[in-house]
């Protein structure tokens, strides 16, 4: 059976406590990318995505020099080992209504996996639309959408 190492993506885009929402919101821009780890060292302290910039950030008003601590999440980082099936990761993610998970070993960042990871493969296609349907389906509930 799959891993998570296995599918996950290793050149990780970060930012650091020393940035601000600006900086983040440029490296979302020229990486593509909507979700940014936030790490010291290597160590995983938080995340950043493209929303968390609007509602947190912008919504409220900060400037881009704010600090990347007040908008990012820290207290509900779901992360995950290597070791974890690509099933489990899927069923995780639906779950808890998130596309991506960062990939911790040793307190230590070492991939992200995202639900089209899950999609590439075709023996994996099954376990990415079960998991993307159930997350489609709880921010549907979430924002009152039959």
């Amino acid at each position: 059976m799959k891993t998570v190492k296995d599918i996950m993506e290793t050149e990780i885009v970060t930012v650091t406590l020393k940035d601000n929402i600006y900086e983040i919101a440029l490296k979302m821009k020229q990486h593509d990318i909507g979700f940014i780890p936030v790490v010291e060292g290597k160590q995983l302290v938080g995340v950043v995505t493209d929303r968390d910039l609007v509602v947190r950030g912008y919504a409220e008003k900060h400037s881009g020099s704010t600090e990347v601590k007040e908008v990012m999440s820290d207290q509900i980082v779901i992360s995950v080992p290597p070791t974890m099936t690509v099933d489990e990761a899927a069923k995780l993610m639906a779950k808890n209504q998130i596309r991506r998970l960062p990939v911790v070993e040793n307190n230590q960042l070492i991939g992200v996996v995202a639900i089209g990871d899950l999609a590439v493969n075709s023996k994996l296609e099954e376990e990415a639309g079960h998991a993307l349907s159930e997350i489609s389906e709880k921010h549907k509930q979430t924002i009152g959408v039959n």
